[in-house]
């Protein structure tokens, strides 16, 4: 296995995970402080439908990626790095979404930008295994 390979892999892993803890721990959060008030202007949903899919996605996330380290179901975590940054993608600069500076449009660029880069560590995982 090549290093840059190992590296855009270990990359995935660490940006969906993070991604997920923060997507699960917003969900919650809002969840028990009884708040259908979350607002997320990139994200398609509103209200108790927002949150249900925020936990529905960082669950899945987090399946998906422990399902990938035990080296079955790879394709999911593919799936859901691709579902990541298509979301990114069309909820920030294919939609009505409108930036409030520099800073956030910044950031989301940046963090779009590393989703497209976790879909190659994704895809990395799919590389030829040599036998010895």
């Amino acid at each position: 296995m090549s290093v840059l390979g190992m590296l855009l892999r270990f990359y995935s892993y660490l940006y969906e995970l993070i991604l997920s803890l923060f997507i699960l721990g917003l969900a919650l959060v809002a969840i028990l402080s009884h708040g259908s008030g979350l607002h997320l202007g990139m994200l398609p949903w509103t209200g108790h439908t927002l949150l249900h899919w925020l936990l529905g996605f960082g669950v899945v996330g987090l399946l998906s990626l422990a399902l990938a380290l035990a080296g079955k179901l790879r394709f999911l975590f593919l799936l859901f790095s691709l579902a990541v940054f298509g979301l990114m993608a069309r909820g920030y600069f294919l939609g009505a979404y409108a930036f409030s500076g520099k800073d956030e449009f910044r950031t989301a660029i940046w963090m779009t930008l590393g989703a497209l880069l976790a879909i190659f560590g994704a895809w990395s995982q799919f590389g030829r295994k040599i036998r010895s």
